[in-house]
């Protein structure tokens, strides 16, 4: 289980990437992992290291902090 698996599928939803999208930018920046991965991340399967949450930050071209907001918009009012 991992925490920020919710922020980093909003954050690349926000971008319009597909998770290949943003596993080749992982790839870009030292970060190999697969679609699936990524997927088990997103779904808070799969634990995540501190060096992969700083990996998923830079692919994602945002500060560590941003990985740990909570943006589900199903707490969001209408």
């Amino acid at each position: 289980m991992n925490i920020i698996g919710p922020q980093v599928k909003w954050l690349r939803e926000q971008r319009d990437m597909t998770q290949n999208e943003l596993v080749a930018h992982c790839n870009l920046v030292g970060l190999s992992i697969s679609r699936s991965t990524l997927a088990k991340i997103e779904s808070k399967v799969r634990r995540v290291t501190d060096s992969e949450v700083a990996l998923l930050a830079k692919a994602l071209k945002v500060d560590m902090s941003e990985l740990y907001e909570n943006h589900n918009d199903a707490s969001k009012p209408n």
